[in-house]
């Protein structure tokens, strides 16, 4: 296979998983809003934890999507009219969550507010679940001919695997959230969360660990199964850091766990980037479906340069908001009457 191709499969594996990884436990607070949250001073808590970081974590969404379009833009016409509908769900849930948490704050009654922890709660839920089932779908086959076209409906996408994707990201989300709630905040919302994350964690690595074991399954390599092998270690070692009640080793060994876990999945169904369920022969790969060499050349340059950046930007800002927050360090709620 080509050098700069296989670069950039891999390249864009990393970004998901990193979007994965730092947008999983904003959209886990934003579902924990109607789960977790007890009262007001709760649901300002837990949106204080995300509020200086979310929008930027958003970031690895478009990024991913871009590079799929530049870098492999068969793979991108195939998939995204293939999902249009779910792609289309995903976009008005992320509008629906990023709204909510813009304007909650300006609501004039408790009635508002909770219509606006509905669209935070749910709006997380379909970006969560959205982005698993296309996932998922992308590794496992999508009913394509040889034209790469959708064969069927629109909601022939709608399958077990789809469903497998969709919760194995909304369960990650949520446990990652756990964890990344008891290690930015303090006092008895830290304790309740390490508590709900030990009792859930077990459970809620299962559909992702189910649906990277049938991509393995699937594949022909064996350097998958190693990572996969991580991968169960790496969940395992979260537990156990999550029962002595070390938050930030228990979310660190998460982030090992959906790394090594979505090097596994791409890993099993490389060379193809969207598999045919109809005729492998009609599969899309990274030879077949990727822009020119020159094309991805140019874009090896630009993000040897860019992304170092982001990333050190981000490190920073993570940096700068590291301290934990309480209920105490939240004001108490007041009205704003508006000048006539």
């Amino acid at each position: 296979m080509e050098f700069l191709p296989t670069l950039w499969f891999i390249l864009i594996a990393f970004l998901w998983a990193g979007y994965l990884f730092l947008e999983g436990f904003d959209l886990g607070v934003g579902m924990m809003i109607k789960l977790f949250a007890k009262n007001e001073n709760d649901k300002r808590v837990l949106l204080n934890t995300i509020g200086p970081v979310w929008d930027g974590n958003e970031v690895w969404l478009l990024t991913a999507g871009g590079a799929t379009f530049a870098a492999f833009p068969f793979w991108y016409a195939s998939l995204f009219s293939a999902l249009y509908v779910p792609l289309v769900v995903v976009l008005v849930a992320l509008i629906f969550r990023a709204v909510a948490i813009e304007y909650r704050g300006k609501a004039r009654s408790d009635r508002t507010r909770g219509a606006w922890d509905w669209a935070m709660a749910l709006g997380s839920f379909g970006a969560a679940f959205g982005v698993g089932a296309m996932l998922a779908l992308s590794t496992i086959g999508l009913p394509l001919n040889a034209n790469g076209d959708r064969v069927g409906g629109p909601f022939v996408w709608l399958n077990g695997y789809a469903v497998l994707g969709g919760l194995g990201v909304v369960f990650f989300a949520l446990v990652q959230a756990l964890a990344f709630v008891g290690l930015k905040t303090d006092g008895e919302i830290r304790h309740r969360a390490g508590a709900w994350m030990r009792r859930a964690l077990p459970v809620a690595i299962l559909p992702l660990a189910a649906w990277a074991l049938i991509v393995v399954l699937r594949g022909h390599a064996v350097w998958p199964w190693i990572a996969l092998g991580i991968a169960v270690l790496a969940a395992v070692a979260s537990w156990f850091a999550a029962m002595a009640k070390r938050e930030g080793w228990a979310f660190l060994a998460l982030g090992v766990f959906l790394l090594a876990g979505v090097s596994a999945i791409f890993g099993a169904a490389y060379p193809n980037v969207l598999p045919s369920t109809l005729n492998p022969a009609w599969n899309l790969t990274v030879s077949n479906a990727s822009s020119s060499d020159y094309t991805l050349g140019l874009m090896s340059v630009i993000a040897a340069i860019g992304v170092p950046l982001v990333l050190a930007y981000q490190a920073w800002s993570y940096w700068v908001f590291r301290k934990r927050i309480s209920g105490s360090h939240i004001p108490a709620v007041h009205a704003v009457t508006p000048v006539v």
